[in-house]
């Protein structure tokens, strides 16, 4: 019997099992940021130890620094000391560090492939649970706790318990105006948020395979919303066009070689799998979540759920999200007033997300009484989105224009909600209080549909305001 992709990176990257049943890891590569290090780096000192394998880390930050400045001292002096300790870390021990005066500063799951650090085959660890974006390339990616980073950092290795491989198929033709955020967000509402609980993803089918890199990362990103550790496609010919020529890939020969490896890692026709799921892609439907949680979404044109028509058990969570949401029960999603827009994080803030936003936004404008922010995910995005004039059409269109960062996806910085106010946001995760205010309320959608929510001041369906469709087949 073949092995999947998953078994034989696992298997590669084995160097014993431990008395506990856990495989000890190898790491390839360990990216860090300023807010999960600092802690990691101290207990390091404290049992004196030194970074095993400096070259084999990359650091950058991302989570504090602010969008709207980068003058220093930043104003929250908690956010100050965070990237003063990491500067004085890297420097100790010998980093690779994107500091903010690089030129290719950027959110960690943005920059690491945008400068060819994530490659097929990879086992790959970071502070952070969208660690999973990296899983678009055929790598292993999963996020890890504080003390996970110290050992990485001092072993360059994890102690982990293999987990079980589910195959998501989605086969056909995507609707026009669905995009790959439509595509998670449809399946974490099939499979549920807890759905993938010791389960890696592997995600396959027409459209996964017919996807661009940077819509892979969006679907692979968003794997442990739906509760799987991490989250995979096969690597491709679209793969490795997408890595040629970036800065820390193999060059000449050894670029030939690594392809060839490449190529052989790809899940065999008839590996195993414990699970395999069959989607339609003409169920899928541009979605829009109502709840809160990732997995409370709805097509546009639903209506959100009444809680009297599901189990007695299902309805506190629902009567719950309702009430928080300020939503009634059977009420239409489409039409429900806007407060802010946010465009950005590291789902939906690469260049492709701001192309495809630009062809529709040139000439109209953000409706009054709406704030919208759009924050590229690193400064490469920035200059991208400059010299192609995308910038100044939204900054035409009303949108405050920020620097690179997380911003608003999780509000570690100044970009926050004030109140009860309501964000249609291209990020991944719509609790309560993800975006800075106890009362503040998420509602995920694709960035074009958050587009449309900014033009109009309320929930829409972009078919209908930007003729979706009409410009793009899908």
């Amino acid at each position: 019997m073949g092995k999947s992709l998953y078994e034989k990176v696992w298997e590669a990257h084995a160097i014993r099992t431990l008395p506990n049943g856990q495989t000890q890891l190898f790491i390839d590569t360990h990216l860090i940021h300023e807010v999960t290090s600092p802690q990691a780096f101290g207990m390091l000192k404290d049992l004196g130890l030194k970074v095993r394998f400096p070259e084999r880390t990359f650091a950058t930050v991302d989570h504090i620094v602010p969008t709207h400045s980068l003058l220093e001292p930043f104003a929250d002096p908690q956010a100050d000391e965070m990237i003063r300790k990491l500067r004085e870390n890297v420097r100790e021990h010998g980093i690779t560090f994107f500091d903010v005066t690089s030129g290719l500063q950027g959110i960690v799951h943005v920059i690491g492939p945008e400068q060819g650090i994530t490659q097929p085959g990879m086992t790959i660890a970071c502070g952070d649970s969208h660690t999973s974006t990296h899983g678009a390339f055929g790598a292993i990616a999963f996020g890890i706790g504080t003390t996970q980073v110290r050992d990485v950092l001092a072993t360059q290795t994890l102690a982990m318990g293999k987990l079980k491989v589910r195959r998501i198929n989605v086969e056909g033709k995507l609707r026009p105006g669905v995009y790959a955020k439509d595509v998670i967000l449809h399946i974490i509402k099939v499979l549920g948020v807890n759905g993938g609980i010791g389960y890696a993803y592997e995600y396959g089918g027409s459209v996964l395979e017919g996807f661009s890199m940077e819509e892979r990362m969006t679907v692979c990103n968003m794997s442990i919303e739906g509760g799987a550790r991490c989250g995979y496609v096969n690597p491709d010919q679209t793969t490795f066009d997408y890595l040629k020529g970036r800065p820390y890939v193999p060059k000449g020969a050894e670029w030939d070689a690594a392809v060839e490896r490449w190529k052989a890692l790809a899940s065999d026709p008839d590996a195993h799998y414990d699970d395999v799921v069959n989607i339609k892609a003409e169920d899928i439907a541009p979605t829009a979540t109502w709840g809160i949680n990732p997995g409370q979404g709805c097509a546009i044109t639903d209506r959100v759920p009444d809680p009297a028509l599901y189990p007695e058990a299902e309805r506190p969570g629902l009567l719950e999200a309702l009430a928080h949401m300020k939503l009634r029960p059977g009420q239409p999603i489409k039409g429900v007033k806007v407060e802010v827009a946010f465009l950005g994080s590291c789902t939906n803030g690469r260049i492709s997300d701001f192309r495809e936003v630009a062809k529709y936004l040139k000439g109209r404008k953000v409706a009054p009484g709406v704030r919208a922010i759009a924050v590229p995910g690193s400064q490469v995005v920035a200059r991208q989105c400059e010299e192609e004039g995308i910038a100044e059409i939204f900054r035409e269109a009303g949108f405050e224009w920020r620097g690179a960062g997380c911003s608003m996806c999780l509000a570690m910085n100044p970009d926050k909600l004030i109140g009860d106010e309501l964000c249609a946001s291209s990020s991944n995760r719509n609790f309560k209080g993800r975006q800075g205010s106890a009362t503040g309320r998420t509602v995920l959608m694709s960035p074009v549909m958050v587009a449309a929510a900014a033009v109009t001041g309320e929930i829409s369906d972009a078919r209908e305001v930007f003729g979706v469709g009409e410009l793009v087949g899908a």
